[in-house]
């Protein structure tokens, strides 16, 4: 039932991405034989489903290896969407809790990937699963930042702690922990500013922050999700290379995938940076989050 539920609401939200994997599916329906012809279509469908080069490479190599000149039958899909999943297989999915304190979950990103908004739904999750939540506003370098975030907390009737523009980032992050601490709180959510991956010396600010709650509250930051935007595809991938690099991100949320047809980049991200994916938004809506299930995935990329 669990299952079922969300499979239909990840189906939902892949719509315009199974458009294009509905290129794909077509091949194991037709009549033939897994030839020369077949692959290097196979290849194509896949790239233009943005799967990626070396994601895509060997998937084709494996169906070489196990079905070349065979009758093309269910077995070819059935071995394709096995190799899929092989390819998004991480730990368990959702937050890693802090057997005790607050757990820390750091959020990085950059303007526009969907970051805040993405908070705001982690934030109603933590809650629904009773979790007593609290924000630190830390990217001040952007007053709409903290004014949306502020917003957000007040409409999920969770505490905030931020400062004017301009106040230091780290010592926002330092004074949430100490409330965290203090009050009893379950989860910090640390928003960090909205940063370019090039831009060097915001990205030292990310450090900073990071080295400010690990010497507050013991073995911080639990999490550090990089919220990438699923509509620039495998663009993606350099930003997080960087953003991975600077601030050792332990998972990836990959936002806006009900509004794009390049939610196949997953494989090539996952691939690429060895980083799970922990949830992926569908939807506009708060409960519009859900935890990554590679299953499901793969399941509602082939279903008409």
């Amino acid at each position: 039932m669990v299952f079922r539920a969300l499979f239909e609401k990840i189906k939902q939200g892949l719509a315009k991405t199974r458009d294009l994997f509905s290129g794909v599916a077509a091949l194991f329906r037709m009549k033939g034989r897994v030839d020369r012809n077949f692959l290097d279509e196979l290849e194509r469908r896949l790239y233009l489903a943005d799967v990626g080069t070396v994601a895509t490479s060997a998937i084709v190599e494996r169906v070489r290896q196990a079905f070349l000149d065979k009758e093309i039958t269910g077995d070819v899909e059935t071995f394709v969407k096995a190799e899929l999943r092989a390819l998004l297989n991480a730990p368990l999915p959702g937050l890693n809790y802090a057997p005790s304190g607050p757990t820390v979950v750091m959020v990085a990103g950059v303007n526009g990937s969907g970051k805040t908004t993405s908070i705001a739904k982690l934030a109603y999750r933590c809650q629904n699963e009773g979790k007593k939540v609290i924000v630190a506003a830390c990217d001040t370098f952007r007053a709409a930042a903290v004014e949306q975030l502020t917003i957000w907390s007040q409409r999920l009737g969770c505490d905030i702690v931020k400062a004017q523009q301009g106040a230091d980032p780290a010592s926002v992050a330092h004074d949430a922990c100490e409330k965290a601490k203090a009050r009893q709180f379950d989860v910090l959510i640390v928003d960090t500013a909205g940063r370019l991956h090039t831009q060097a010396h915001l990205m030292r600010e990310l450090e900073k922050i990071r080295r400010v709650v690990s010497k507050q509250i013991d073995g911080a930051p639990h999490e550090v999700l990089l919220v990438l935007d699923a509509t620039t595809g495998q663009n993606a991938i350099t930003q997080a290379e960087i953003f991975t690099k600077t601030i050792q991100c332990t998972g990836i949320i990959l936002a806006k995938l009900d509004g794009t047809a390049k939610g196949g980049a997953i494989f090539a991200i996952k691939q690429k940076l060895g980083l799970p994916v922990k949830f992926v938004g569908v939807g506009e809506q708060l409960a519009d989050l859900e935890p990554f299930d590679p299953e499901a995935y793969v399941e509602a990329l082939f279903t008409r």
